[in-house]
């Protein structure tokens, strides 16, 4: 599974990054607009390319920010007016071919269910329920007004959450890269410890598996 899920997800990030690399907070806007539409862009590989080039001074947090959050809105709204009016048969008959399952509409049902209107707020800010919400808001009628604020407000922590670890990851690489040698130790430990762990496991499990001898059989005495 976790190889199908990186078959599927690696060329939406290269492309991703691509677009962010070519076009700038153009790419940002089309990019995020998409994904709030439905079409599962990964939000995290867009705004944390987004964050790189905030370190490099090509545009400011702010800026990046706020254009991903806004593209949010607008995509969510293409996808609440799906919604709304009743096209979800088409996601469901072609949603396939966008790498849209059953499984991820259902999903966001449910946390439409269970929260009502709050899950617009708190499903933006998790990855998957975050790009399908917008449908059952739309099904169910939800305000638009009130759709558009919470779907707003709640993706503004999302999008500056993940610009700003990029532009932290690209200002303190260098300091960071120095420091990987110790993941490298810890990693190297884990091992040692697991294999030890299951060299003793073994050697236990081997000595209860000694037999023990059949008891001898019991006679009658009585007469």
């Amino acid at each position: 599974m976790p190889l199908v899920l990186a078959s599927v997800t690696e060329p939406l990030i290269n492309f991703a990054t691509d677009v962010v690399d070519k076009l700038g907070l153009a790419g940002v806007f089309v990019l995020m607009l998409l994904e709030s539409a439905c079409i599962p862009i990964p939000s995290e590989a867009t705004m944390l390319f987004a964050g790189f080039n905030v370190s490099l001074g090509e545009y400011s947090l702010l800026a990046a920010v706020l254009v991903g959050s806004v593209a949010n809105l607008i995509g969510s709204w293409i996808a609440y007016g799906v919604g709304y009016f009743g096209r979800l048969e088409l996601l469901e008959r072609h949603g396939r071919k966008l790498h849209i399952s059953r499984k991820n509409l259902e999903q966001a049902d449910r946390w439409f269910e269970q929260y009502g209107s709050w899950a617009v707020f708190f499903a933006r800010m998790l990855p998957i329920v975050r790009t399908f919400i917008s449908l059952p808001a739309g099904v169910a009628r939800m305000p638009f007004i009130r759709f558009s604020v919470l779907t707003f407000l709640g993706c503004l922590p999302w999008v500056f959450a993940l610009t700003f670890i990029g532009k932290q990851a690209r200002d303190n690489w260098t300091k960071w890269k120095d420091s990987l040698h110790y993941v490298d130790y810890a990693v190297a430990v884990l091992i040692v410890a697991v294999v030890v762990y299951y060299v003793l496991r073994w050697y236990r499990k081997r000595n209860d598996a000694v037999p023990v001898a059949d008891e001898p059989a019991t006679t009658d005495a009585s007469v």
